[in-house]
């Protein structure tokens, strides 16, 4: 089966957990026959033996220059220094991108097309009103995850609205997702599958060595329980309520130390919060990392946190749990509705988490408890499955096509 894969991002070129999906399920869908076409906005070499990635436009990657996939602000002039000068902003670059669709649709005819959140739906759309070609919609967030209380961008909200319309059939990354299109753009539940991310250990010759982070090293050997958490520092992802919850954790329990990794707007408020709370001894900011740092990251660490306030998977979970780490993770994240060995909480309960912290920190029977039932859990976790479901999509999609004519 011939596929158009439309995404934004690919490492090493991502700015988050986006790319990281679309790169293993294209993976794991080419392992299954799947002859993949993947574009993506930008221009850079990806050496990928197992399909063929199309570039859109020849601006520098765009984690670079800020336009990412997780930006709200679409008009916004950010791109400044990039070199196609006429590219401005994420609405810019997308109606260039929704332009080379077209070129490669006048000469090329995929089975199906497979598009990756709001950023690639008005690409998917075209396809499907101006060639016929059979939409299937993946649904890795929605504005309302990204927006919180506020509902983010309408400008957002009204394109994948429209995308989640005119698709044949949505693949949702967790139910709590399949709930929110539901619930807030009235799609029917019966148009939407739910297939959540998967994990796969990385079969490189990694090995943590303890060189980057030799301060931690340290603290560990007083004794200090090293908790971290990964992602970008937005509302979404409750690190204001984490660091509240640190400050009454440390109260109770000095000997912690936490990592927070990542980067976003976020950033000097959660520094500023560190001080005025009086625990910026022991808080790190990494700043944002990848590769053998972000690995080393979780290697070092005891307990992974996701505090988010909607996440709708969490791949970062898993990447810690493969590394040993116990998890505390929210009630409004996705991944917990595939983990049991875990400890879950309301975002917004900062008195619970600071319990689970030092409950952790002072029962090494507990931490381990934890830590040996979650290795038995994230190992029954592939992006094989994720493949096999979205095979299952694509064959019912084709099924209703024939049906037609």
């Amino acid at each position: 089966m011939k596929i158009l894969m439309l995404g934004w991002e690919l490492p090493p070129h991502n700015s988050g957990g986006l790319g990281v999906a679309c790169l293993n399920l294209s993976k794991a869908l080419a392992k299954m026959g799947a002859d993949i076409d993947f574009v993506v906005p930008y221009e850079a070499e990806h050496h990928f033996d197992y399909m063929n990635v199309l570039s859109a436009t020849h601006i520098d990657p765009l984690f670079r220059y800020g336009c990412s996939a997780y930006d709200t602000n679409v008009e916004e002039k950010r791109f400044k220094e990039a070199n196609c000068p006429e590219m401005y902003s994420i609405r810019d670059i997308q109606k260039n991108y929704i332009r080379f669709v077209e070129q490669y649709l006048m000469h090329f005819k995929p089975d199906l097309v497979h598009a990756h959140d709001w950023l690639t739906y008005e690409a998917g759309i075209l396809a499907k009103k101006n060639f016929g070609i059979p939409l299937v919609a993946h649904v890795h967030a929605t504005e309302f995850d990204r927006g919180g209380a506020s509902g983010g961008n309408p400008l957002i909200r009204q394109i994948e609205y429209e995308g989640l319309l005119w698709a044949d059939k949505i693949i949702a990354v967790s139910q709590a997702t399949k709930n929110i299109i539901v619930e807030k753009y009235g799609i029917p539940a019966d148009k939407i599958e739910v297939a959540y991310n998967g994990f796969d250990a990385p079969d490189d010759d990694y090995h943590y060595d303890g060189s980057s982070y030799q301060y931690i090293e340290g603290l560990k050997k007083q004794g200090y329980t090293v908790v971290s958490t990964v992602g970008r520092f937005t509302l979404q992802k409750g690190l204001a309520h984490m660091m509240r919850a640190a400050a009454r954790a440390i109260s109770i329990h000095p000997k912690m130390v936490f990592l927070f990794a990542g980067d976003g707007e976020q950033r000097e408020e959660l520094m500023r919060m560190s001080a005025e709370l009086g625990i910026s001894n022991n808080v790190i900011f990494t700043g944002f990392i990848r590769g053998k740092q972000l690995r080393d990251i979780y290697s070092i660490s005891d307990v992974f946190v996701m505090s988010s306030v909607s996440e709708p998977f969490g791949l970062t979970a898993l990447e810690a749990a493969h590394h040993g780490n116990a998890l505390i993770i929210t009630k409004q994240s996705g991944v917990g509705e595939v983990l049991r060995s875990i400890v879950r909480y309301d975002f917004w309960d900062e008195d619970k988490l600071a319990g689970a912290l030092v409950n952790i920190a002072e029962s090494p029977a507990l931490t381990e408890i934890l830590k040996d039932g979650i290795r038995k859990e994230y190992a029954r976790i592939s992006w094989d499955d994720v493949a096999a479901k979205c095979i299952q999509v694509y064959n019912e999609v084709e099924q209703n096509k024939r049906n037609r004519f």
